[in-house]
């Protein structure tokens, strides 16, 4: 039997020419949604851009555009998508800060499960977000790695979670737990040391469930 070279090959072209219009349109609905603060579509631009990753990125250094703006989209809907459903939440509430927040001089030491320690010595933000998250009904976790995010949600069973990190790991993590409420914040200074979050941006984050359950 004669394999049909010619029309598998036309299939395979339609496809690719299917799957970059699906991806333009992705990008577009999904910076209008990011840009004018109002969702649509957001099921339809999650898959696509999870789907289509790496092209989506592809496309946008093409057009000079800065590829960050993939993950961007993805953090942002995922948020607006999740916001009412974690705003509800009860039970254990955690956030996810990255090491990369602590001082040079940071005292804290890192445990398999929990990661680091932190001592609250005042060197950075980390100690005052802590508290923060205490009085709000939330726990504070200084991860290293992507890995200690499934052994916390193992040991302690979040019902819902704040992410920190950069662009590119935080839309990462936030499909990887999006079996729970889950919002995530960019680092304002990202890189692999003494990086910056906007503290208040966090403290706003956990007040969204505040202001639920005292209703």
């Amino acid at each position: 039997m004669q394999i049909p070279y010619e029309f598998l090959g036309r299939i395979f072209i339609y496809l690719m020419i299917l799957a970059l219009a699906g991806i333009l349109l992705a990008l577009i609905v999904g910076a209008y949604s990011f840009r004018k603060r109002h969702i649509i579509f957001p099921n339809f631009v999650l898959f696509i851009l999870y789907m289509f990753y790496t092209p989506a990125k592809w496309i946008c250094r093409v057009f000079h555009i800065r590829d960050t703006l993939v993950d961007e989209i993805l953090i942002e809907v995922r948020n607006a998508v999740m916001l009412d459903e974690f705003s509800d939440s009860s039970g254990l509430r955690v956030v996810f800060l990255p090491q990369c927040l602590r001082h040079a001089r940071c005292p804290a030491r890192c445990d398999p499960i929990h990661g680091y320690e932190c001592r609250r010595c005042g060197l950075c933000s980390i100690g005052y977000i802590s508290e923060e998250a205490e009085k709000r009904g939330f726990r504070a976790f200084v991860i290293p790695g992507g890995s200690f995010i499934k052994k916390i949600i193992k040991n302690y069973h979040p019902t819902s979670c704040i992410g920190v990190a950069c662009y590119t790991e935080l839309a990462e993590a936030m499909e990887e737990v999006s079996f729970m409420p889950v919002q995530g914040i960019c680092l304002l200074k990202d890189g692999c040391f003494e990086t910056e979050v906007d503290v208040e941006a966090v403290i706003e984050k956990m007040e969204a469930c505040n202001v639920r359950s005292d209703r």
